[in-house]
This record gives C-alpha cells, sequence and structure tokens, in this order.
C-alpha cells in the first residue's frame, strides 16, 4: 500500500471510504481478505476512528462484511457484479442526457467544450490526476444542465465503485475516452440523441470490459477464492 496522507477535514471517513472502496475495486485487496484498521490508519495519516466508520459505510454498500471479533474483510464480487454496476451507470446516464441534451444553454456549451479541451491537454501531457479531475468535470457538466438533481446523485453514487485511477493510468482507455468526449460534445451541440445513446453506451461497455480483464488479471476470481465464505 502506497503512503497516503490526509488531511484531518469532517468528511474524512468519506475520504477513507473511496480510499478502501478503489482498492477493492481495482482488486488492491481481493475478496476474503481483511481490511486492517490500524495499518489501514497508519498508511492515511489519520486515526482508526474515521476508517472504521468508513468500514461502516462500506459495510452497507455491500463491499466489506463484518466477522465477529476478527474484523472487517472484502466481500465476494462476481463478474455479474460488475457487469450490474455498468448497466446501472448507463441507465441513469442515458436518462440524464436525454434532459440535458435539450437544456443545455450556448454558454454551458461552450463551458463543455472547455472541459473537453482541459481533458485532451491531461491526456497529452499523460497527467492521471488531470485525466481523473477533467472526465468527472465532464460528467458534472452534463448532470448540472440536465436539471435532474436526484437522478445526477444515483449516478453519483454508482460511480463511486469505479476506480478512475485505474482507467486514467490505461493509454487505450485514455484515447478511446477522448473520442468519446468529443462525439458527445457533437452530439450535445446537435442536439442528437441517438449519438449521445451510444456514446454512453460504448463509454461504459469499454469501462467495464476493461475493469473485468484487469480483475481476472489480478486474480479475483480465482477458483479457490471464488467458492470461499466471508471469514473462512
Amino acid at each position: 500500500m502506497v503512503p497516503t496522507r490526509l488531511a484531518q477535514r469532517p468528511q474524512l471517513s468519506e475520504e477513507v471510504a473511496d480510499h478502501v472502496r478503489a482498492r477493492i475495486m481495482s482488486g488492491e485487496v481481493r475478496p476474503g481478505e481483511f481490511i486492517r484498521l490500524d495499518e489501514t490508519a497508519a498508511t492515511l495519516g489519520v486515526s482508526v476512528t474515521p476508517v472504521r466508520e468508513a468500514l461502516l459505510t462500506l459495510r452497507g454498500e455491500g463491499l466489506v462484511d463484518l466477522v465477529p471479533r476478527r474484523g472487517y474483510l472484502v466481500s465476494p464480487m462476481s463478474r455479474e457484479d460488475v457487469e450490474d454496476i455498468f448497466w446501472h451507470l448507463t441507465t441513469l446516464a442515458t436518462r440524464i442526457a436525454d434532459r440535458a441534451i435539450e437544456r443545455f444553454t450556448p454558454e454551458e456549451l461552450d463551458h463543455h467544450a472547455r472541459l473537453v479541451e482541459d481533458f485532451e491537454a491531461a491526456v497529452r501531457t499523460g497527467d492521471a490526476d488531470g485525466v481523473v479531475g477533467a472526465q468527472y468535470a465532464i460528467h458534472r457538466s452534463i448532470n448540472r444542465a440536465s436539471r435532474s438533481d436526484k437522478l445526477a446523485r444515483f449516478l453519483s453514487t454508482a460511480a463511486r465503485y469505479l476506480p478512475y485511477r485505474l482507467y486514467a493510468e490505461d493509454e487505450q482507455w485514455r484515447t478511446t475516452a477522448l473520442e468519446d468526449n468529443r462525439r458527445m460534445l457533437t452530439a450535445l451541440r446537435d442536439r442528437d440523441v441517438a449519438t449521445a445513446h451510444a456514446v454512453i453506451e460504448t463509454e461504459y461497455a469499454n469501462g467495464a470490459r476493461l475493469l473485468i480483464d484487469h480483475l481476472e488479471q489480478a486474480g479475483v476470481w480465482d477458483d479457490a477464492e471464488a467458492g470461499a465464505e466471508p471469514g473462512t
């Protein structure tokens, strides 16, 4: 685990949850492995309390199980679970795009175009953090334009499962995502619903495929682990 220092802030447990969630979804820790409170707290430079709160959150999301007197271990996760996450994302993103495409103002479209340029610049320089930030901003722009706060919140909750840095560090994904962002910008300008849908389906299909391939290579679905029960 690479040391990462987190500042003391009110939302600290949420940031710890993001950190641990990303480790689970990227296969850095695998089903059946324990998440050690002390080790995680020391790595992040925080007390045990926000780590414990974060693990309670992740338990509610079905990512970890509490084993009495032993602690928290990573829950089983199947290929179908990953496919379901991306189906959910695709469904929500499509509905949001349907609303946004009719509600984008000229000023918002200009801003969205600048965000796509930011993404392109980050890709060109190989700035993984910049890629993550720009992609987040692009999706947030569409969510805001939809004027559908509840749907956007549902989408944001589902998107927490995505290990963003895994994608940002993949050269092929960055290239494909740039093409998708450009196509979506054109679709938004032209109010081309069919193309917007196609971009969303391509984006999340590629995302699911990359994550599943990565988890397979990480051994998340080794036969020995696939049949393991929590706590064994």
